[in-house]
Order: C-alpha cells, then structure tokens, then sequence
C-alpha cells in the first residue's frame, strides 16, 4: 500500500515540541503520512497519546501509523503500525490488525525485505541510508544497497535514516517509492522544510 512519497516520524531528539503540536504543524505544511514513534513511554502513555494523535490525523484525512505496537494501533484505531525486526512477527501482527490494516517492516537487509515482502508487508522500511543521531540504527546501508533492494521486491519501499534535502535526491533516484523523515523536518521551520521536501517529491512524481 502506498500512502505517499513523505512519511514524518515523530521524535522527541529534536524537538520539545507536545507530539500534538509537532503533527500538527505537519499537517498543516501538506504530511498526510504520520508514524508515531517513542521508544521511552511506557505502553498506557503511548496508547493515550496514539488516542489524541487519531483525532488529529483524522481532522485532515491522515494515515496514522504506531510504531511497534500492533495492539496499541488496533485499540487506538489507527491506520496501522510500522514493526522492527525484534517485534512482533508480521504475520502475527496481521491477525490481531485484520487484513485492512497497513503493516510495514523495517528492513536493513536484501534478505529481511525479501522476507517482508513474502509475511504481507504493505510496505517495506530500508535503512538506515545515511548516518542518523535520532536512533541507534546501525550501519549506513547507502544508495547502492537501497539500489539492489528495489530489484528484489515489489512493495513500495520507504528510505529512513539521516534523509534531508541536500541527499534526498540521490534517495530517489535510488528507487526510493517514498522517505521516511524525523529531524530534518523537526529542526528549524517545520512548515517551510516540509514544503521543501514536498517540492522535490512532487517533482518526481512521489506525491505525499
């Protein structure tokens, strides 16, 4: 499932801004693409800030995604959820969500995308691409690897990882169907780096 060449994630590393505020913002600048993401909450808090978060992606016709959680994303009726390689496997998200959900993997490997691809994923995270300070994500994977993993499946894949606007063309010419975005969206004007990011996007026919 395609849901649009610019997914923001949201990220506490850099901004202090409420999630509300953040996403917010973000849809206001044109983000019809939200993952929410936070690492440190505890699973009630972040299922009552999921719960907020769907009211406000919902205003503006927003897919709203939960990083991790199936059941979280299912109780706060969001879009979906986006897993990590260490959560829950896909096809035992995919019966607590239902068929309709929108389930995507983070993948850091030919061999991980190929698998998500085959256990139902909707999409396919790949990264990280570049260096990235807001998690610990590993090695950079580069363009060349992103590259070779369009040619190996068929799933819209989503580039992560240290994406801005001097390196996203690169992105996109590497196959790249969507990106995935945190701080470079989050650090400075959120308004005006989002329309910058959906100029170029627009440009290539990755509409958001």
């Amino acid at each position: 499932m395609y849901l649009g060449g610019l997914c923001f994630i949201t990220e506490r590393k850099a901004s202090n801004l409420p999630y509300g505020d953040m996403v917010l913002r973000a849809l206001r600048a044109g983000v019809r693409w939200v993952q929410y993401r936070d690492k440190n909450r505890t699973r009630r808090e972040i299922y009552e800030e999921s719960v907020r978060l769907r009211s406000i992606t919902r205003d503006f016709g927003a897919a709203l995604v939960i990083n991790d959680h199936p059941d979280i994303a299912l109780a706060a009726e969001a879009d979906g959820v986006h897993l990590g390689q260490e959560d829950l496997p896909l096809r035992k998200a995919r019966k607590i969500m239902g068929k309709d959900a929108i389930i995507g993997i983070s993948t850091h490997t030919i061999e991980q995308a190929v698998v998500a691809e085959r256990d139902g994923a909707d999409y396919i995270g790949f990264g990280p691409i570049f260096h990235t300070t807001t998690k610990d994500a590993g090695t950079p994977r580069g363009t060349g690897t992103l590259y070779e993993v369009k040619k190996h499946v068929t799933v819209p894949v989503v580039a992560i990882g240290g994406i801005n606007i001097g390196n996203i063309q690169a992105v996109i010419e590497a196959g790249a169907d969507a990106v995935a975005v945190a701080s470079a969206i989050l650090i400075g004007d959120i308004e005006k780096n989002i329309k910058a990011f959906t100029e170029i996007l627009f440009a290539a026919g990755k509409t958001s």
